[in-house]
């Protein structure tokens, strides 16, 4: 249990990181290069992390990286460029807070994990904590924004559970290097076709794009990747829920203004989704076998036997046998 609180706890960096993109984007990235946006956010992180961890891809995970960076990092980076420019923070996050749900139905698919009773629960109650949160109505909402952001959530909820499905014998760090530098690589020659020449950038804007580099990817994928290994994507896809309650909290300081009551009541159930949906006990450390239990009705046979088990059993056996054999011998 303590081991999945220190997992949850680590993959919570991710959303509430992300949380933070859609307003730095929005108030200090060029909103005509989305391309290069997406570029000069993967490929730094990326590169930072594979100084760290200096590994090359070997035999499928070429190919599984550049896979994964399209998905994850190239289509995925774009779209959350537009729709961060399209929309609101709050709406824009309001339909990325529907993953969980779609991540819920791509696992079950890909890896078949079946959401339990409490997951759904608290996918839905989450859902209806963020509506709470950020629907008002007051704001005219842009239809390509929603369907940039749409688009965006679907196609991370597959990548990520594909992710998850190809995580084995793989370390977390080389792993996220490579999707972010191959999703970097893939980017720069369409920008460059699409959009031109780098767009020219303020002081700024090269401080936003450090952050959103390092802090919001680099640091933010390699905790969600990390939880993505070693719990249910359905927990950590309502874990994501945090990137809503993240941007909410920004946008109410950053604009001086003061939570509602409505907006507090929505954070209360975004909470308990999140603590409604974690899962409930920590898995089997690695190496420790199962230990069937043994009752004293279950009959020999149906005994776990080793060889020391039998050894023991014999010489335990042995000093009756001999008295029974001594007993009935006419020449004691």
């Amino acid at each position: 249990m303590e081991a999945n609180a220190r997992w949850v706890a680590l993959t919570a960096v991710a959303p509430v990181a992300w949380g933070t993109n859609y307003y730095v984007t929005h108030e200090f990235l060029p909103a005509d290069h989305p391309l290069y946006g997406a570029a000069l956010r993967a490929l730094p992180a990326g590169l930072v992390l594979l100084a760290v961890r200096r590994q090359r891809p070997r035999g499928v995970w070429w190919w599984r990286s550049a896979v994964l960076g399209l998905l994850n990092v190239s289509v995925f980076f774009f779209l959350v460029y537009v729709a961060s420019h399209l929309l609101p923070t709050s709406v824009a996050s309001t339909v990325m807070a529907v993953a969980p749900l779609a991540m819920m139905l791509v696992a079950r698919g890909l890896l078949a994990e079946r959401p339990g009773a409490a997951h759904l629960a608290g996918a839905v109650l989450g859902l209806a904590g963020v509506c709470l949160m950020l629907l008002t109505g007051a704001e005219e909402v842009s239809i390509r924004g929603v369907l940039a952001s749409v688009a965006a959530m679907l196609v991370s909820s597959f990548g990520y559970v594909l992710a998850k499905r190809w995580s084995g014998g793989t370390d977390v760090l080389a792993s996220t290097a490579w999707q972010l530098t191959a999703g970097g690589l893939f980017l720069l020659p369409a920008a460059a076709v699409a959009e031109g020449a780098p767009p020219a950038l303020s002081g700024r804007a090269v401080l936003a794009f450090g952050y959103v580099a390092l802090v919001a990817t680099a640091l933010a994928f390699a905790a969600w990747f990390a939880g993505l290994r070693h719990l249910p994507a359905g927990t950590v896809g309502l874990v994501g829920l945090l990137n809503p309650l993240t941007g909410v909290l920004l946008g109410t300081a950053a604009a001086a203004e003061t939570l509602t009551v409505r907006q507090l009541c929505g954070m209360a159930l975004v909470l308990a989704g999140v603590v409604l949906g974690r899962p409930a006990r920590g898995p089997r450390r690695s190496g420790e076998p199962a230990r069937p239990a043994v009752t004293p009705g279950t009959p020999r046979r149906a005994r776990p036997r080793t060889p020391g088990a039998r050894a023991s059993a014999s010489a335990a056996r042995t000093p009756g046998r001999r008295r029974a054999r001594s007993s009935r011998d006419p020449r004691g």
